[in-house]
Protein backbone atom coordinates (compact mmCIF):
# COMPACT_ATOMS: atom_id res chain seq x y z
CA UNK A 1 0.00 0.00 0.00
CA UNK A 2 1.10 3.54 -0.70
CA UNK A 3 2.31 5.56 2.27
CA UNK A 4 -0.41 7.77 3.76
CA UNK A 5 -0.15 11.53 3.61
CA UNK A 6 -2.86 14.09 4.19
CA UNK A 7 -2.36 15.46 0.67
CA UNK A 8 -2.71 12.02 -0.92
CA UNK A 9 -5.77 11.31 1.20
CA UNK A 10 -7.54 14.53 0.19
CA UNK A 11 -6.73 13.97 -3.48
CA UNK A 12 -8.00 10.39 -3.36
CA UNK A 13 -11.27 11.31 -1.66
CA UNK A 14 -11.90 14.03 -4.22
CA UNK A 15 -11.19 11.53 -6.98
CA UNK A 16 -13.67 9.05 -5.48
CA UNK A 17 -16.34 11.76 -5.37
CA UNK A 18 -15.58 12.63 -8.98
CA UNK A 19 -15.48 9.12 -10.41
CA UNK A 20 -18.28 7.41 -8.52
CA UNK A 21 -21.77 8.97 -8.45
CA UNK A 22 -22.98 10.42 -5.18
CA UNK A 23 -25.87 12.71 -4.21
CA UNK A 24 -23.26 15.37 -3.41
CA UNK A 25 -22.24 15.63 -7.05
CA UNK A 26 -25.04 13.99 -9.05
CA UNK A 27 -28.80 13.66 -9.15
CA UNK A 28 -30.43 10.94 -7.05
CA UNK A 29 -31.31 9.19 -10.29
CA UNK A 30 -27.62 8.93 -11.20
CA UNK A 31 -26.28 8.28 -7.69
CA UNK A 32 -28.88 5.71 -6.63
CA UNK A 33 -28.06 2.26 -8.00
CA UNK A 34 -30.85 -0.08 -6.88
CA UNK A 35 -30.14 -3.75 -6.47
CA UNK A 36 -27.85 -5.87 -4.32
CA UNK A 37 -25.83 -7.90 -6.84
CA UNK A 38 -22.85 -5.52 -6.87
CA UNK A 39 -22.73 -5.29 -3.09
CA UNK A 40 -23.15 -9.05 -2.61
CA UNK A 41 -20.17 -9.68 -4.89
CA UNK A 42 -17.98 -7.01 -3.32
CA UNK A 43 -18.78 -8.06 0.24
CA UNK A 44 -17.86 -11.63 -0.73
CA UNK A 45 -14.48 -10.31 -1.97
CA UNK A 46 -14.04 -8.60 1.43
CA UNK A 47 -14.89 -11.81 3.29
CA UNK A 48 -18.42 -10.74 4.29
CA UNK A 49 -17.50 -8.46 7.20
CA UNK A 50 -21.20 -7.60 7.73
CA UNK A 51 -21.64 -11.06 9.27
CA UNK A 52 -19.13 -10.43 12.05
CA UNK A 53 -21.31 -8.20 14.23
CA UNK A 54 -24.92 -7.95 15.31
CA UNK A 55 -26.94 -5.18 13.74
CA UNK A 56 -30.14 -3.17 13.81
CA UNK A 57 -31.51 -1.97 10.46
CA UNK A 58 -33.39 1.36 10.37
CA UNK A 59 -35.46 2.64 7.44
CA UNK A 60 -38.08 5.38 7.16
CA UNK A 61 -38.93 8.61 5.38
CA UNK A 62 -38.25 10.79 8.41
CA UNK A 63 -36.75 10.09 11.82
CA UNK A 64 -34.44 7.23 10.86
CA UNK A 65 -31.28 9.25 11.55
CA UNK A 66 -32.49 10.34 14.98
CA UNK A 67 -33.70 6.85 15.93
CA UNK A 68 -30.44 5.28 14.72
CA UNK A 69 -28.40 7.69 16.83
CA UNK A 70 -30.61 7.17 19.88
CA UNK A 71 -30.27 3.40 19.65
CA UNK A 72 -26.51 3.56 19.15
CA UNK A 73 -26.23 5.83 22.19
CA UNK A 74 -28.26 3.37 24.29
CA UNK A 75 -26.22 0.34 23.22
CA UNK A 76 -22.98 2.25 23.86
CA UNK A 77 -24.31 3.39 27.22
CA UNK A 78 -24.81 -0.26 28.14
CA UNK A 79 -21.10 -0.87 27.59
CA UNK A 80 -21.32 -2.38 24.10
CA UNK A 81 -18.86 -1.31 21.43
CA UNK A 82 -21.31 0.09 18.90
CA UNK A 83 -20.92 1.11 15.28
CA UNK A 84 -23.23 3.58 13.60
CA UNK A 85 -23.66 4.03 9.85
CA UNK A 86 -25.82 6.93 8.67
CA UNK A 87 -26.15 9.31 5.75
CA UNK A 88 -25.83 11.92 4.47
CA UNK A 89 -22.86 13.66 6.05
CA UNK A 90 -22.68 17.38 6.73
CA UNK A 91 -18.99 18.37 6.58
CA UNK A 92 -16.83 15.24 6.32
CA UNK A 93 -18.02 12.00 4.71
CA UNK A 94 -16.38 10.08 7.59
CA UNK A 95 -19.28 11.32 9.74
CA UNK A 96 -21.24 8.46 8.21
CA UNK A 97 -19.13 5.92 10.13
CA UNK A 98 -18.80 6.22 13.90
CA UNK A 99 -18.00 3.97 16.87
CA UNK A 100 -18.93 4.56 20.50
CA UNK A 101 -19.02 2.65 23.74
CA UNK A 102 -15.60 1.02 24.10
CA UNK A 103 -14.35 3.15 26.97
CA UNK A 104 -13.95 6.35 24.98
CA UNK A 105 -15.92 9.30 26.34
CA UNK A 106 -16.76 10.49 22.82
CA UNK A 107 -17.65 8.84 19.55
CA UNK A 108 -14.84 8.56 17.02
CA UNK A 109 -14.90 8.53 13.23
CA UNK A 110 -13.22 6.11 10.89
CA UNK A 111 -9.54 7.21 10.72
CA UNK A 112 -8.33 8.85 7.54
CA UNK A 113 -5.50 6.31 7.34
CA UNK A 114 -8.00 3.44 7.34
CA UNK A 115 -10.06 5.14 4.64
CA UNK A 116 -6.98 5.71 2.49
CA UNK A 117 -5.84 2.11 2.83
CA UNK A 118 -9.30 0.76 1.99
CA UNK A 119 -9.80 3.01 -1.04
CA UNK A 120 -6.38 2.36 -2.53
CA UNK A 121 -6.59 -1.38 -1.87
CA UNK A 122 -9.95 -1.87 -3.58
CA UNK A 123 -10.05 0.87 -6.23
CA UNK A 124 -9.84 -1.61 -9.11
CA UNK A 125 -12.80 -3.52 -7.68
CA UNK A 126 -14.84 -0.30 -7.48
CA UNK A 127 -14.20 0.21 -11.18
CA UNK A 128 -14.85 -3.39 -12.14
CA UNK A 129 -18.18 -3.53 -10.32
CA UNK A 130 -19.09 0.09 -11.17
CA UNK A 131 -20.06 0.80 -7.57
CA UNK A 132 -21.76 4.00 -6.46
CA UNK A 133 -20.30 6.26 -3.79
CA UNK A 134 -22.91 5.01 -1.33
CA UNK A 135 -22.03 1.38 -2.03
CA UNK A 136 -18.35 2.15 -1.45
CA UNK A 137 -19.00 3.90 1.86
CA UNK A 138 -21.37 1.15 2.99
CA UNK A 139 -18.71 -1.48 2.34
CA UNK A 140 -16.09 0.68 4.04
CA UNK A 141 -18.28 1.03 7.13
CA UNK A 142 -19.01 -2.69 7.39
CA UNK A 143 -15.32 -3.54 6.95
CA UNK A 144 -14.22 -0.99 9.57
CA UNK A 145 -16.84 -2.15 12.07
CA UNK A 146 -15.73 -5.76 11.63
CA UNK A 147 -12.02 -4.93 11.86
CA UNK A 148 -12.70 -2.83 14.97
CA UNK A 149 -14.56 -5.64 16.69
CA UNK A 150 -17.83 -3.85 17.34
CA UNK A 151 -20.43 -5.83 19.27
CA UNK A 152 -23.38 -4.18 17.54
CA UNK A 153 -23.91 -1.76 14.68
CA UNK A 154 -26.93 0.38 13.90
CA UNK A 155 -27.30 0.66 10.13
CA UNK A 156 -29.43 3.36 8.54
CA UNK A 157 -30.91 2.69 5.11
CA UNK A 158 -29.76 5.13 2.44
CA UNK A 159 -32.89 5.23 0.27
CA UNK A 160 -35.99 3.05 0.31
CA UNK A 161 -35.01 -0.30 1.74
CA UNK A 162 -35.75 -3.27 -0.50
CA UNK A 163 -33.06 -2.43 -3.05
CA UNK A 164 -30.78 -0.37 -0.80
CA UNK A 165 -27.17 -1.51 -0.59
CA UNK A 166 -27.43 -1.90 3.20
CA UNK A 167 -30.10 -4.57 2.77
CA UNK A 168 -27.68 -7.46 2.57
CA UNK A 169 -27.37 -7.54 6.37
CA UNK A 170 -29.44 -9.96 8.45
CA UNK A 171 -30.14 -7.84 11.53
CA UNK A 172 -31.43 -8.66 14.97
CA UNK A 173 -34.25 -6.17 14.47
CA UNK A 174 -35.73 -4.28 11.51
CA UNK A 175 -37.24 -0.82 12.05
CA UNK A 176 -39.30 1.49 9.85
CA UNK A 177 -39.76 4.85 11.56
CA UNK A 178 -42.31 6.66 9.37
CA UNK A 179 -43.72 6.83 5.85
CA UNK A 180 -44.10 10.02 3.81
CA UNK A 181 -44.05 11.12 0.20
CA UNK A 182 -40.41 11.66 -0.74
CA UNK A 183 -38.28 10.45 -3.66
CA UNK A 184 -41.53 9.44 -5.33
CA UNK A 185 -39.86 9.09 -8.73
CA UNK A 186 -37.72 6.28 -7.31
CA UNK A 187 -39.88 4.71 -4.61
CA UNK A 188 -43.48 5.19 -5.79
CA UNK A 189 -46.13 7.88 -5.76
CA UNK A 190 -48.33 6.60 -2.93
CA UNK A 191 -47.71 5.92 0.75
CA UNK A 192 -48.51 2.25 0.21
CA UNK A 193 -45.93 1.89 -2.58
CA UNK A 194 -43.26 3.62 -0.49
CA UNK A 195 -44.15 1.44 2.51
CA UNK A 196 -43.62 -1.65 0.34
CA UNK A 197 -40.08 -0.48 -0.44
CA UNK A 198 -39.34 0.19 3.23
CA UNK A 199 -40.86 -3.14 4.28
CA UNK A 200 -38.35 -4.80 1.97
CA UNK A 201 -35.88 -4.79 4.89
CA UNK A 202 -38.02 -7.29 6.83
CA UNK A 203 -36.19 -10.62 7.10
CA UNK A 204 -37.40 -14.15 7.87
CA UNK A 205 -37.71 -14.66 11.60
CA UNK A 206 -36.35 -11.20 12.45
CA UNK A 207 -38.65 -9.07 14.63
CA UNK A 208 -39.82 -5.84 12.99
CA UNK A 209 -41.08 -2.59 14.49
CA UNK A 210 -42.88 0.21 12.65
CA UNK A 211 -42.97 3.55 14.41
CA UNK A 212 -46.07 4.95 12.75
CA UNK A 213 -49.49 3.36 12.27
CA UNK A 214 -51.31 4.62 9.19
CA UNK A 215 -54.42 2.99 7.74
CA UNK A 216 -52.88 3.19 4.25
CA UNK A 217 -49.56 1.58 5.14
CA UNK A 218 -50.26 -0.79 8.05
CA UNK A 219 -51.71 -3.52 5.77
CA UNK A 220 -48.54 -3.38 3.66
CA UNK A 221 -46.33 -3.99 6.68
CA UNK A 222 -48.64 -6.68 8.06
CA UNK A 223 -48.65 -8.54 4.73
CA UNK A 224 -44.87 -8.34 4.31
CA UNK A 225 -44.24 -9.50 7.87
CA UNK A 226 -46.54 -12.48 7.33
CA UNK A 227 -44.78 -13.35 4.07
CA UNK A 228 -41.35 -13.63 5.70
CA UNK A 229 -42.44 -14.82 9.13
CA UNK A 230 -41.38 -11.69 11.02
CA UNK A 231 -43.02 -10.80 14.32
CA UNK A 232 -44.42 -7.29 13.74
CA UNK A 233 -45.02 -4.48 16.23
CA UNK A 234 -46.18 -0.88 15.89
CA UNK A 235 -45.00 1.85 18.26
CA UNK A 236 -48.50 3.33 18.30
CA UNK A 237 -52.01 1.82 18.29
CA UNK A 238 -50.73 -0.93 20.54
CA UNK A 239 -53.87 -1.56 22.62
CA UNK A 240 -53.81 -5.31 22.00
CA UNK A 241 -50.06 -5.79 21.55
CA UNK A 242 -47.71 -7.58 23.90
CA UNK A 243 -45.07 -4.84 23.56
CA UNK A 244 -44.79 -2.60 26.61
CA UNK A 245 -45.40 1.02 25.62
CA UNK A 246 -43.44 3.86 27.26
CA UNK A 247 -45.64 5.89 29.58
CA UNK A 248 -46.26 9.60 29.00
CA UNK A 249 -44.55 10.67 32.22
CA UNK A 250 -41.31 8.98 31.22
CA UNK A 251 -41.51 10.33 27.68
CA UNK A 252 -42.01 13.88 28.94
CA UNK A 253 -39.18 13.57 31.47
CA UNK A 254 -36.68 12.38 28.87
CA UNK A 255 -37.86 14.77 26.17
CA UNK A 256 -37.51 17.76 28.49
CA UNK A 257 -33.81 16.99 29.05
CA UNK A 258 -32.77 15.66 25.64
CA UNK A 259 -30.01 17.40 23.73
CA UNK A 260 -31.83 16.42 20.54
CA UNK A 261 -34.27 19.30 20.43
CA UNK A 262 -37.52 19.77 18.55
CA UNK A 263 -40.99 18.58 19.51
CA UNK A 264 -40.94 16.06 16.65
CA UNK A 265 -38.38 14.04 18.63
CA UNK A 266 -41.25 12.77 20.80
CA UNK A 267 -42.22 10.40 17.99
CA UNK A 268 -38.62 9.21 17.52
CA UNK A 269 -38.14 8.83 21.27
CA UNK A 270 -41.23 6.65 21.58
CA UNK A 271 -40.04 4.47 18.70
CA UNK A 272 -36.60 4.10 20.30
CA UNK A 273 -38.04 3.15 23.68
CA UNK A 274 -40.20 0.51 22.00
CA UNK A 275 -37.09 -0.88 20.32
CA UNK A 276 -35.41 -1.16 23.71
CA UNK A 277 -38.42 -3.09 25.04
CA UNK A 278 -38.15 -5.51 22.13
CA UNK A 279 -34.41 -5.96 22.67
CA UNK A 280 -35.02 -6.72 26.34
CA UNK A 281 -37.09 -9.70 25.19
CA UNK A 282 -34.81 -10.91 22.44
CA UNK A 283 -31.42 -10.10 24.03
CA UNK A 284 -31.75 -10.31 27.82
CA UNK A 285 -27.95 -10.36 28.10
CA UNK A 286 -27.80 -6.62 27.34
CA UNK A 287 -27.70 -4.81 30.72
CA UNK A 288 -30.54 -2.38 30.10
CA UNK A 289 -31.66 -0.34 33.10
CA UNK A 290 -34.09 2.56 33.00
CA UNK A 291 -31.44 4.94 34.31
CA UNK A 292 -28.89 3.88 31.69
CA UNK A 293 -31.39 3.99 28.85
CA UNK A 294 -32.84 7.36 29.86
CA UNK A 295 -29.42 8.96 30.35
CA UNK A 296 -28.20 7.61 27.01
CA UNK A 297 -31.24 9.01 25.20
CA UNK A 298 -30.92 12.37 26.94
CA UNK A 299 -27.29 12.69 25.76
CA UNK A 300 -27.66 11.23 22.27
CA UNK A 301 -26.41 14.28 20.37
CA UNK A 302 -23.33 14.82 22.54
CA UNK A 303 -22.37 11.15 22.82
CA UNK A 304 -22.82 10.41 19.10
CA UNK A 305 -21.65 13.81 17.75
CA UNK A 306 -25.00 14.04 15.98
CA UNK A 307 -25.60 17.36 14.23
CA UNK A 308 -28.12 19.14 12.06
CA UNK A 309 -31.36 18.20 13.84
CA UNK A 310 -32.91 21.27 15.42
CA UNK A 311 -29.42 22.21 16.50
CA UNK A 312 -28.71 25.61 18.05
CA UNK A 313 -25.42 26.60 16.43
CA UNK A 314 -25.18 30.17 17.68
CA UNK A 315 -26.66 32.56 20.20
CA UNK A 316 -27.30 36.30 20.22
CA UNK A 317 -29.21 35.88 18.01
CA UNK A 318 -30.20 32.25 18.34
CA UNK A 319 -29.56 30.31 15.14
CA UNK A 320 -31.13 26.88 14.63
CA UNK A 321 -30.31 24.55 11.76
CA UNK A 322 -32.20 21.46 10.68
CA UNK A 323 -31.71 19.23 7.64
CA UNK A 324 -35.41 18.29 7.37
CA UNK A 325 -36.29 18.71 3.71
CA UNK A 326 -39.55 17.00 2.74
CA UNK A 327 -43.11 18.20 3.43
CA UNK A 328 -43.61 15.90 6.41
CA UNK A 329 -40.44 17.07 8.15
CA UNK A 330 -40.98 20.74 7.32
CA UNK A 331 -44.57 20.61 8.56
CA UNK A 332 -43.22 19.76 12.01
CA UNK A 333 -40.37 22.27 11.84
CA UNK A 334 -42.39 25.24 10.63
CA UNK A 335 -45.19 24.46 13.09
CA UNK A 336 -42.60 24.64 15.86
CA UNK A 337 -41.32 28.00 14.57
CA UNK A 338 -44.87 29.34 14.50
CA UNK A 339 -45.35 28.19 18.08
CA UNK A 340 -42.23 30.11 19.13
CA UNK A 341 -43.78 33.29 17.72
CA UNK A 342 -47.22 32.57 19.21
CA UNK A 343 -45.73 32.07 22.67
CA UNK A 344 -43.39 35.07 22.19
CA UNK A 345 -40.31 32.94 22.75
CA UNK A 346 -38.86 34.99 19.87
CA UNK A 347 -39.91 38.39 18.58
CA UNK A 348 -39.18 37.73 14.90
CA UNK A 349 -38.18 34.92 12.56
CA UNK A 350 -35.77 34.86 9.61
CA UNK A 351 -35.58 31.68 7.51
CA UNK A 352 -32.66 30.85 5.22
CA UNK A 353 -34.04 28.24 2.86
CA UNK A 354 -32.74 26.21 -0.08
CA UNK A 355 -34.14 23.11 -1.69
CA UNK A 356 -33.17 20.38 -4.13
CA UNK A 357 -34.87 20.46 -7.52
CA UNK A 358 -36.48 17.04 -6.98
CA UNK A 359 -38.45 18.10 -3.91
CA UNK A 360 -42.21 18.74 -3.89
CA UNK A 361 -41.94 22.52 -3.66
CA UNK A 362 -45.65 23.04 -4.34
CA UNK A 363 -46.41 21.04 -1.18
CA UNK A 364 -43.80 22.97 0.82
CA UNK A 365 -44.77 26.54 -0.10
CA UNK A 366 -47.98 26.58 1.99
CA UNK A 367 -45.99 25.50 5.04
CA UNK A 368 -43.80 28.61 5.39
CA UNK A 369 -44.69 30.62 8.52
CA UNK A 370 -46.58 33.73 7.38
CA UNK A 371 -44.73 36.00 9.83
CA UNK A 372 -41.26 34.95 8.71
CA UNK A 373 -38.75 36.85 6.60
CA UNK A 374 -37.63 34.41 3.91
CA UNK A 375 -34.18 34.38 2.31
CA UNK A 376 -34.04 31.89 -0.55
CA UNK A 377 -30.58 30.58 -1.43
CA UNK A 378 -28.78 28.14 -3.73
CA UNK A 379 -26.31 25.64 -2.24
CA UNK A 380 -23.34 24.57 -4.35
CA UNK A 381 -24.62 21.34 -5.85
CA UNK A 382 -25.96 20.47 -9.27
CA UNK A 383 -29.10 19.11 -7.61
CA UNK A 384 -30.12 22.47 -6.13
CA UNK A 385 -33.06 24.54 -7.30
CA UNK A 386 -31.97 28.09 -8.06
CA UNK A 387 -32.99 30.64 -5.43
CA UNK A 388 -34.61 32.80 -8.12
CA UNK A 389 -36.80 29.86 -9.14
CA UNK A 390 -37.90 29.26 -5.54
CA UNK A 391 -38.76 32.96 -5.29
CA UNK A 392 -40.72 32.82 -8.53
CA UNK A 393 -42.80 29.86 -7.34
CA UNK A 394 -43.33 31.50 -3.97
CA UNK A 395 -44.40 34.78 -5.57
CA UNK A 396 -46.87 32.98 -7.82
CA UNK A 397 -48.25 31.06 -4.86
CA UNK A 398 -48.65 34.26 -2.84
CA UNK A 399 -50.29 36.09 -5.77
CA UNK A 400 -52.85 33.32 -6.17
CA UNK A 401 -53.88 33.89 -2.56
CA UNK A 402 -53.49 37.63 -2.35
CA UNK A 403 -50.54 37.37 0.05
CA UNK A 404 -47.71 39.95 0.16
CA UNK A 405 -44.18 38.89 -0.78
CA UNK A 406 -42.48 41.96 0.66
CA UNK A 407 -40.38 39.92 3.11
CA UNK A 408 -38.93 37.37 0.70
CA UNK A 409 -35.47 37.80 -0.82
CA UNK A 410 -33.05 36.00 -3.14
CA UNK A 411 -29.42 35.50 -2.14
CA UNK A 412 -27.65 32.91 -4.26
CA UNK A 413 -24.68 31.91 -2.09
CA UNK A 414 -25.44 30.26 1.25
CA UNK A 415 -22.76 32.25 3.06
CA UNK A 416 -24.16 35.51 1.66
CA UNK A 417 -27.65 34.42 2.66
CA UNK A 418 -26.51 33.75 6.22
CA UNK A 419 -24.77 37.14 6.33
CA UNK A 420 -27.98 38.82 5.20
CA UNK A 421 -29.99 36.87 7.78
CA UNK A 422 -27.71 37.98 10.60
CA UNK A 423 -27.83 41.62 9.47
CA UNK A 424 -31.61 41.41 9.23
CA UNK A 425 -31.82 39.96 12.74
CA UNK A 426 -29.68 42.81 14.04
CA UNK A 427 -31.90 45.33 12.29
CA UNK A 428 -35.07 43.84 13.76
CA UNK A 429 -33.71 43.93 17.31
CA UNK A 430 -35.63 42.36 20.17
CA UNK A 431 -35.11 38.61 20.37
CA UNK A 432 -34.99 37.30 16.79
CA UNK A 433 -34.50 33.71 15.66
CA UNK A 434 -32.65 32.62 12.51
CA UNK A 435 -33.59 29.22 11.08
CA UNK A 436 -31.39 27.60 8.41
CA UNK A 437 -32.68 24.57 6.53
CA UNK A 438 -34.44 22.95 3.63
CA UNK A 439 -31.47 20.74 2.71
CA UNK A 440 -28.39 19.10 4.16
CA UNK A 441 -26.38 21.06 1.59
CA UNK A 442 -27.64 24.39 2.94
CA UNK A 443 -26.77 23.41 6.51
CA UNK A 444 -23.31 22.09 5.57
CA UNK A 445 -22.42 25.32 3.79
CA UNK A 446 -23.78 27.48 6.60
CA UNK A 447 -21.95 25.77 9.49
CA UNK A 448 -18.45 27.11 8.70
CA UNK A 449 -19.85 30.64 9.01
CA UNK A 450 -20.35 29.98 12.73
CA UNK A 451 -17.15 28.02 13.35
Amino acid sequence: MEEFTKEKYNALVQDIFRRFPSVQTSSFGDAYKPGLDRMVEFMSVLGNPERRFRSIHVAGTNGKGSVANMLASVLAGCGLKTGLYTSPHILDFRERMRIAGDGESQVYLVPEEYVYDFLTRWLEEFDRLQLSFFEITTALAFNWFADSGVDWAVIEVGLGGRLDSTNLIVPELSIVTSIGLDHCDLLGDTLAKIAAEKAGIFKPGVPALVGQYLDETAPVFIERAAEVGAELHFAENQENAALQMPDKVRLDAILGKMDLRGSYQRFNLRTSLCVVELLKKTHPEIPFTDNTVDDSLIHTASRMAFHGRWERISTNPDVICDIGHNPAALTNNFRELDRYLDEEVYSSLIIVYGVMADKALDDILPLFPERATLIFTTPSTARAMQASEIYMHYSEWCASRGCPVSRAYVCDGVRDAVTLAMKTASMYGGNPLVYIGGSTFVVSEALPFFA
